[in-house]
């Protein structure tokens, strides 16, 4: 069997984390339409409450372990370092889509920003495979 290192749990709580994030995201998506139809806003709101208590944490989770990835990492090219800077905005406003969307009344509103915020995260996982086999 091979050894683990820290660099193994560093990459496995990244990883764990995105998807947390990512994939609770679809799962949610997945699920209100059908919860708000049966138990209506007080199912959702409940659902939205849980889901938040686990993904944010997860969300900080992989800004640690990126950042302590890009710390570990030897790659200092312009590629790698734009790829990077790329991710990390989007990073930044899925983060913001998931904020505006938790905090707004609106229903247009926050099935736009739930989308915005599901496409962005799904861009930062894609950047960061494609840095993962830079």
């Amino acid at each position: 069997m091979l050894s683990p290192t820290l660099d193994t749990v560093r990459v496995f709580l990244h990883v764990l984390a995105a998807a947390v994030w990512v994939g609770g995201q679809i799962v949610v998506a997945g699920v209100v339409p059908g919860l708000r139809k049966s138990s209506g806003s007080e199912g959702t709101k409940s659902l939205a409450n849980g889901f938040a208590r686990v993904a944010w944490p997860a969300f900080v989770l992989s800004l640690l372990t990126g950042m302590w990835s890009l710390l570990d990492n030897g790659d200092t090219s312009t590629e790698y370092s734009v790829t990077f800077g790329i991710k990390f905005l989007f990073y930044i406003a899925a983060g913001a889509a998931a904020v505006a969307h938790a905090r707004s009344d609106k229903r247009p509103i926050i099935a736009a920003t739930g989308a915005i915020g599901l496409v962005f995260s799904l861009i930062v996982m894609f950047l960061g495979t494609l840095l993962t086999n830079a």
